[in-house]
């Protein structure tokens, strides 16, 4: 499985890897078809957004390992710094 962040890292230079993260906070809204869920980690300011087809068991409170890069959206003008969650799996 290492092997596979590994690929992705070398792929794309804008990608960031983290191990055993722990989520201290994680919501899941319904979209249309998607659910956008967005996590907050221990030790980060930043959410960390992903989507999925159907909701998930809450990741609160778990450690969990991720593969991300940085975005910026701008909503009402004010720009925000966001995280897209690329892979996500419970550690």
């Amino acid at each position: 499985m290492k092997s596979d962040v590994n690929k992705l890292l070398k792929k794309n230079a804008q990608l960031n890897h983290l191990d055993a993260a722990k989520v201290i906070s994680h919501v899941q809204r319904d979209s249309g078809v998607w659910v956008k869920n967005t996590i907050m980690l221990e030790g980060y300011d930043v959410p960390f957004k992903y989507s999925r087809k159907e909701k998930y068991r809450s990741l609160q409170g778990g450690l969990v390992n991720l593969t991300y890069y940085a975005q910026t959206e701008t909503v009402a003008g004010i720009e925000f710094e966001s995280m897209k969650v690329v892979r996500i799996r419970r550690s």
